[in-house]
């Protein structure tokens, strides 16, 4: 009888409170924008996938490229919870595409009443994060503008590094399986330590390098599941200036060689 008292008790049992917390998870909707211009391979869409892999409840990935984007891309933040806005820093501020579609955002999220928390990912070709911080404030006001939650956002520095880091991964990776391949066919073993060793290194490398957007993206991750408010933070890739500056000049070098040749096709018209 004692028992049977303590169970009538207001209490939830544990497992309803799981039950509960996975229904309102589940019920959560979080749309993530690419305001980039690239079809492909672009540093905003690198960013939102680390964030867009941690994040909970139903996920739907957008891309704003021109105007024909806009009207798909509004109809899927009607029902939202969350928005998470990736783009590229250009002349300290905004892409003019993106201005256009977060101007018909306002107009759009008034009209119907939309109250959303918005969350960025902005990176720029400076090595400082902070240079980002001009169009964090342009999202902060639009986000007044148009009666939505402005919840702060992550401003990167190095984005372009950033991406040729995720590009070498895959390099990495390939001569890696082509290494153990090629030892398990000649001499047996499947699993050459030095093809291990040396692939753990360049990882090792990558992961360093990142440490900084992987910290907040985790973050960041956290603050959309719980649906609170972010702040705004500035990070870069983790390399010394003088050697990013020397990196960047070879980096630019070699694509004024091929005059851009290299990734012409990535902004080409199909």
């Amino acid at each position: 009888m004692k028992n049977q008292r303590f169970f009538n008790r207001k209490f939830v049992p544990a497992a309803q409170i799981r039950r509960l917390w996975k229904g309102m998870v589940i019920s959560m909707k979080t749309v993530f924008i690419n305001g980039s211009p690239k079809k492909k391979l672009s540093v905003s869409s690198y960013l939102l996938g680390i964030v867009r892999m941690l994040v909970s409840g139903e996920v739907v990935s957008e891309q704003v490229r021109n105007q024909n984007d806009h009207k798909r891309v509004l109809e899927n933040i009607k029902d939202a919870d969350a928005v998470v806005i990736g783009l590229p820093l250009y002349v300290d501020g905004v892409p003019s595409h993106m201005l256009a579609f977060l101007k018909e955002m306002e107009r759009f999220c008034l009209e119907h009443d939309i109250r959303l928390k918005v969350y960025a990912l902005s990176n720029g070709g400076f090595i400082e994060g902070r240079q980002n911080k001009p169009l964090m404030q342009v999202l902060e006001n639009f986000c007044k503008r148009s009666n939505l939650e402005w919840c702060g956002g992550i401003g990167i520095g190095g984005g372009v590094m950033l991406n040729v880091l995720r590009i070498m991964f895959f390099v990495y990776l390939g001569i890696f399986v082509l290494n153990v391949v090629f030892a398990g066919i000649q001499t047996g073993n499947w699993l050459p330590m030095d093809a291990v060793q040396h692939f753990a290194k360049q990882l090792g490398i990558i992961l360093f390098f990142n440490l900084g957007v992987f910290f907040h993206s985790l973050r960041m991750s956290i603050a959309i599941n719980k649906g609170v408010g972010f702040g705004v933070k500035f990070t870069r890739v983790l390399l010394p200036s003088f050697l990013f500056i020397l990196a960047a000049d070879f980096f630019f070098v070699i694509i004024s060689i091929f005059q851009g040749g290299i990734f012409k096709g990535w902004l080409a018209k199909k």
